[in-house]
């Protein structure tokens, strides 16, 4: 009898400790911060940091519901020296501390520094999945790029929303590429088979509807503009649903084996 993929056996099952709230962190979080690094190319003036910061506090807040105690989220400052959960955490208070800095002091070097500290956060949030030894699909290396990638895309997508400067498109074309290459090379890398099957239609997505369509509409943007919304759009929405898949869908641990088994 094949049991199901979540019971206890020799074959690998989903974990279920992370569920669509932690899922959350890496969509929303990953985007905001990527939107703060591409604030300082947009011309979106101060609403572009803001709806990054709001992102990202939202995915923290998402996280933040899947603990069973709420009181304990404080314990995340705990253990700098080797959790990347608290890293980024710490990382999360310096992007709010700098952000809320330049809403009042308006100096270009406080956007600068913001970006810097949103990329650092966004650094944290992809060592935290390839921290997580027991997850094939987590731990591998290729992992780290691609969610970094991932959300700068998701974020310069976002800022097209709001003003379409040169320097800002030049950034998700090559967001988008770049993306397409780590998701490339992260997926030859995975030899988890159930965990590259429930990958594999967030990839195909991600692909066409993710990087070619949306540089497709870039070149139709000269005769309607509003294609540029669209292509951002598409960036995005395909961005969180790999992150979506990963995190709930591709996370199965490596199930053990009993090479020696008792005879009698």
């Amino acid at each position: 009898m094949n049991r199901p993929e979540t019971s206890f056996g020799a074959r690998p099952w989903i974990q279920q400790h992370w569920d669509v709230r932690a899922a959350g962190n890496f969509m929303l979080g990953g985007a905001g911060a990527g939107l703060l690094v591409a604030a300082p190319l947009s011309l979106g003036a101060a609403l572009v940091p803001a709806l990054g910061l709001v992102l990202i506090a939202a995915g923290l807040a998402a996280v933040w519901l899947e603990i069973g105690r709420k009181l304990r989220a404080v314990h995340v400052f705990f253990n700098p020296w080797t959790s990347w959960m608290t890293r980024e955490s710490f990382a999360a208070l310096v992007v709010f501390a700098i952000g809320a800095s330049s809403f009042f002091l308006h100096e270009d070097f406080l956007r600068i520094a913001l970006a810097a500290a949103a990329l650092a956060f966004l650094f944290c949030q992809a060592r935290i999945l390839h921290g997580s030894k027991g997850i094939p699909a987590w731990r591998a290396p290729e992992v780290v790029p691609l969610i970094m990638l991932t959300g700068l895309a998701e974020g310069a997508g976002i800022a097209l929303l709001f003003g379409d400067a040169g320097v800002l498109l030049g950034l998700f074309v090559l967001a988008l590429l770049a993306r397409a290459l780590a998701w490339s090379r992260y997926r030859a890398a995975l030899r988890q088979p159930r965990s590259a099957a429930a990958l594999e239609p967030a990839g195909r997505s991600l692909l066409q509807l993710g990087t070619v369509l949306p540089i497709a509409l870039l070149l139709f943007s000269t005769v309607a503009p509003e294609a540029l919304w669209l292509a951002g759009l598409m960036a995005a929405a395909t961005g969180w649903r790999l992150k979506f898949a990963l995190v709930t869908r591709a996370a199965h641990n490596q199930g053990f084996s009993l090479p020696h088994l008792p005879t009698r």
